[in-house]
């Protein structure tokens, strides 16, 4: 007697995604949305931008027009943040030094990273005595706080805005340097990278086409909360005379000349203040919310 076996096709179970696979960026975008903290400090930077760029147009008055007879008035509908001991509008002045204030910080994180991202790389992909030597200077440079660094640099070029730039961007140089050398020689010893130097491609084209875009999200994050660090640290120069210098709107030179008048007139120094403070906190914030965004474990 013969069986007859049938013999049935194997089941193929097909599975339907209900939702696509997030793109890197929205995931990034969502990540950041649900930090509050770091939205509220996005919105306060690009509200800082806002007044930086249409000062002309939403100041009530020149930053530098001077009217004794109006001298150390307090708030009030014609001044909205009172006049300062030369009759000039505070408001006015706060609103033009938003420039001052936020473009040192940018120029002087710019100027630290250039050097030290390019620093970083080198000493991270040639290594040896080449990592040895930049490292070290870069210990050097570590050992000085920072303000004080800054002022040794100040007083040797003299007091200005852009020498408070110099110095405050020099001491950001080896903080880039240390975050881009680590991450350097994280990346290079990826099996992609042995690939390509295995094609004949170059030092320069390996460097800056391969390595560099794969380390920029700590380098993003860093410049960020340096930002934040070197408006405090020029308002800080220009407090002490180091920075911007009289009749100069930059927000440090109007807390060093409200000082004088902190019990008669105590909002020529309050107003300046709130300024660096908010903008310092909203660049925190934002820098934070950042690294939450750019860190995989934060996402879903």
């Amino acid at each position: 007697m013969a069986i007859e076996l049938n013999k049935e096709k194997p089941l193929i179970v097909t599975q339907t995604l209900d939702h696509p696979k997030q793109s890197v960026f929205g995931s990034f975008f969502s990540v950041f949305l649900e930090n509050k903290a770091a939205v509220v400090g996005g919105l306060i930077i690009l509200f800082y931008i806002f007044i930086a760029v249409f000062a002309p147009v939403l100041a009530p008055y020149h930053p530098h027009d001077i009217n004794l007879d109006n001298k150390l008035m307090p708030p009030s509908t014609e001044h909205w943040m009172g006049t300062d001991d030369k009759g000039r509008d505070i408001l006015s002045r706060i609103l033009y030094g938003s420039r001052l204030s936020m473009g040192v910080g940018f120029a002087a994180v710019i100027f630290g990273a250039f050097f030290g991202i390019t620093l970083g790389l080198i000493a991270g992909y040639y290594g040896k005595w080449i990592d040895s030597v930049i490292m070290r200077c870069m210990d050097v440079l570590l050992a000085f706080p920072g303000i004080l660094l800054a002022l040794a640099i100040v007083s040797a070029l003299g007091p200005s805005l852009i020498n408070v730039t110099i110095a405050v961007g020099a001491f950001s140089v080896p903080l880039f340097a240390r975050i881009v050398r680590g991450s350097t020689l994280e990346v290079k010893q990826l099996e992609y990278i042995d690939a390509i130097r295995s094609l004949g491609a170059k030092d320069g084209t390996i460097i800056f086409k391969h390595i560099l875009p794969n380390i920029m999200s700590p380098i993003i994050v860093q410049g960020t909360l340096r930002v934040a660090t070197a408006i405090l640290s020029a308002a800080g120069l220009s407090f002490l005379g180091l920075g911007a210098q009289p009749p100069s709107s930059e927000w440090g030179t109007m807390l060093s000349s409200g000082r004088d008048f902190l019990f008669s007139a105590p909002y020529i120094a309050i107003f300046p203040g709130l300024a660096i403070a908010f903008l310092v906190l909203g660049f925190n914030i934002f820098g934070d919310g950042l690294r939450d965004a750019f860190d995989p474990r934060m996402k879903k």
